[in-house]
């Protein structure tokens, strides 16, 4: 009887270790991911500020104005005037009464008794 427990004990043991074993294995893993993920990250927020640096660079109003004159020939840009910009009330709303046609309706309401 006690050889039987000693060998079950035994074996519980190394069970174990094999599991702490493998558990270790799983979580360097998981680590090494996660840093990995972290610095993908960090990666494209790099190249993500870059870009936004890149799109103000380009976006300045004194470059834009040089292009402009630039390409006036080819383009037509003129600039905004007061005129150019509408009224409210010349905006164009959909009907708000809605009709609908309801002569070759079929009524399915009254046939057949939901369970």
């Amino acid at each position: 009887m006690r050889t039987i427990l000693l060998v079950l004990t035994a074996m519980a043991v190394i069970g174990l270790a094999v599991w702490a074993y493998q558990e270790n294995y799983r979580t360097q893993h998981a680590t090494v991911e996660t840093e990995r993920l972290q610095r993908q990250i960090g990666e494209a927020r790099s190249r993500l500020a870059m870009l936004k640096a890149e799109w103000a660079y380009l976006n300045r109003p004194e470059r834009l104005r040089d292009l402009a004159e630039i390409n006036y020939y080819d383009l037509q840009l003129l600039p905004l005037r007061p005129e150019q910009f509408g009224k409210i009330d010349q905006v164009a709303y959909p009907p708000t009464g809605l009709v609908f046609d309801l002569s070759d309706a079929v009524d399915v309401s009254s046939q057949g008794d939901w369970p």
